[in-house]
């Protein structure tokens, strides 16, 4: 077998963190979210980029602030429902203004990649 190169790593933590972040909306009522074999290429991009911002040892904090910031150089802005189309999301406010299920996803999110990265050889 060939070992995998950083960015398979990167985007095998990805993947878990991405079904996981699915499993955790839909526990909340949001079933907006493929999996990751069906998810848009910008939702798989988000999450290799969350998990970039992990690795780098990112609070959760710093990790909201980072999707906020890629969120809106792409153009999103915030709206009530989340809607790739017309590119709003409610989740585009600063951290604290984010309701406890949110901030405990981006928590769960940074304890996947602590967890995953030193059994896939990352630090």
């Amino acid at each position: 077998m060939t070992p995998m190169s950083h960015e398979q790593r990167v985007e095998t933590i990805a993947r878990c963190c991405h079904e996981a972040n699915k499993a955790w909306c839909e526990a909340h009522g949001d079933g907006s979210q493929s999996g990751w074999t069906w998810a848009e290429q910008w939702q798989r991009d988000s999450a290799i980029k969350g998990v970039q911002v992990a690795l780098d040892g990112a609070t959760p904090e710093q990790q909201h602030d980072a999707w906020t910031a890629d969120k809106i150089a792409d153009s999103w802005v915030y709206g009530p429902a989340k809607d790739p189309e017309r590119k709003t999301h409610p989740c585009l406010v600063p951290y604290e203004q984010l309701p406890e299920f949110q901030r405990a996803k981006d928590a769960m999110f940074g304890a996947i990649v602590r967890a995953l990265a030193p059994a896939l050889g990352l630090p």
